[in-house]
């Protein structure tokens, strides 16, 4: 008997929807008929335009060009995030996308450079990051992968894209590809007496879809993973207590620099991300300690142009479902949970979702333990970003505003406070092979917001100093040479992949 799965429904579109029905229709066979059902009522959130460097592995395996791509969503390159105001009022320091240096003897170099710091050598970390030197001087060039000895071959981007536009991009690759788009709003969601799953969709107009899997992105209504299975909700406020945005976008005012800019607020942050048409400028507050009148004349004060659009605001709840797989249904997006954008990571999320959904891409009787073991991945995938996020708040020594008197002082997960006391100690970190956030990253923000080791791995005494310090200084002066013959961002942007406004 064929038990193949030849129905699958997608309940909402915006970014997460279509990302979906994009990889389905690309990797899934041409017998199983993809529909999406989606509302022209319904706005989508459509501000998280800032993205991390797996995003270019979703493009290549679904064959988009990455020009054509940047052109069709007026998009520019991304080599990381600088942090304003974090670690003290007046800081500003750097997130790469590339690592720092090169590991030499097996060990990390981030523990020759602290040892040299003991010491008192007074090189700042970004000096050993191409990315970071780049993004700083306004400058872009992509990666020689075919030339491991160049320090070309470290950088790493991401992409700044017009998230309704990559949304709008994808329907028509998705659409070319046989999926249907079904125009409706979900008023109910039937499902079956005796097993529990999902039935089918019914809608405003009337129609009603059936499906044998359904994928729910349908943002925070998550009309079906918690409206109609109820998996319930585990909450991160206590430790994320950030519960509001604003969002308003503004004429460029200037060239666009290769990177993500965030400033920390006395109740929370604002984003700024350069696109070719416009610059994406945000507020993300907490509630309790920021009205929203206040945090729309706060954004509207910092942006550098002319508003292009009234403040768009949004609620949310920082935390993630308890199950992203239930019966016959998955989520992905905001439907599954929400960790406000700090890092860049609602995209990747979505990405992480599909990939792990098509790995284990079920047929109708839908193996429990095929459930299981994604629930296990997508939790410690939360879970884990999660724990990144904190960092970026815990690591202060604000104590200006309330807001960061509680963030600063608060209790944490116990392991953040492994990981934190590990560096503290010698440096160390040990995360997980498949972590999304190398050790660079955690690297970046402990120093960067004033985690400083006091000491450094004894290993590092193996290698002759006279060495370490030569190699070092000739790291410094390979990267500042590179950057200087890499053509400004803007000029790259321009004769590339420059698109319509």
């Amino acid at each position: 008997m064929n038990n193949r799965i030849t129905k699958v429904v997608i309940a909402g579109g915006g970014t997460a929807g279509w990302m979906t029905a994009a990889a389905l229709s690309r990797f899934l066979s041409k017998d199983v008929k993809i529909s999406l059902v989606e509302s022209d009522t319904i706005g989508t959130v459509g501000v998280g335009e800032a993205t991390i460097p797996p995003l270019s592995d979703y493009n290549v395996l679904l064959g988009i060009k990455e020009y054509d791509f940047l052109r069709a969503t007026s998009g520019t390159f991304k080599l990381g995030i600088e942090f304003v105001n974090w670690g003290r009022i007046g800081d500003s320091y750097f997130h790469p996308f590339s690592t720092y240096g090169l590991d030499m003897h097996g060990i990390h170099f981030h523990q020759f450079w602290s040892k040299q710091r003991l010491a008192g050598e007074p090189f700042s970390l970004e000096e050993y990051s191409i990315c970071a030197l780049a993004a700083r001087s306004g400058k872009f060039m992509q990666a020689r992968l075919n030339d491991p000895q160049s320090p070309l071959a470290q950088i790493r981007h991401a992409y700044h894209v017009d998230a309704n536009r990559y949304a709008a991009y994808l329907r028509s690759y998705a659409e070319a590809r046989g999926v249907e788009r079904i125009e409706g709003r979900i008023v109910d969601v039937e499902l079956c007496p005796k097993s529990g799953n999902i039935a089918a969709l019914k809608l405003d107009n009337g129609g009603r879809t059936e499906g044998e899997l359904f994928i729910d992105c349908t943002g925070f209504r998550a009309l079906l993973i918690e409206g109609a299975l109820k998996v319930g909700f585990e909450d991160w406020s206590h430790w994320l207590p950030c519960d509001r945005a604003v969002a308003i976008p503004c004429v460029s005012s200037g060239e666009a620099m290769p990177y993500t800019r965030a400033t920390a607020t006395p109740a929370g942050w604002q984003w700024r991300i350069p696109l070719q048409h416009r610059v994406g400028n945000g507020q993300v507050y907490c509630s309790r300690y920021l009205s929203d009148d206040e945090a729309v004349s706060n954004l509207l004060n910092a942006i550098e142009g002319e508003p292009l659009a009234p403040p768009n605001m949004l609620r949310f709840q920082t935390g993630r479902r308890k199950k992203f797989w239930a019966k016959n249904c998955v989520a992905i997006g905001l439907s599954s949970g929400f960790l406000e954008p700090l890092e860049s990571t609602s995209i990747h999320l979505i990405q992480e979702g599909i990939s792990k959904l098509i790995a284990m891409f079920p047929d109708k009787s839908i193996n429990q333990m095929e459930q299981e073991t994604y629930n296990e991945l997508m939790s410690e995938n939360f879970d884990y970003v999660r724990d990144f996020l904190i960092l970026h708040y815990h690591a202060t020594n604000r104590d200006d505003s309330d807001f960061w008197n509680y963030v600063r002082t608060m209790p944490i997960p116990e392991t953040l406070m492994r990981n934190i006391t590990q560096f503290r100690h010698k440096g160390r970190f040990f995360g997980h092979r498949e972590d999304l956030f190398k050790i660079s990253s955690w690297v970046a923000v402990m120093v960067g917001q004033n985690i400083l080791p006091a000491g450094y791995d004894p290993v590092v005494d193996g290698v002759p100093e006279s060495e370490v310090r030569e190699i070092l200084a000739d790291i410094r002066n390979v990267y500042h040479a590179a950057v200087q013959r890499m053509p400004p961002h803007h000029a790259f942007v321009a004769k590339f992949c420059s698109g319509n406004t």
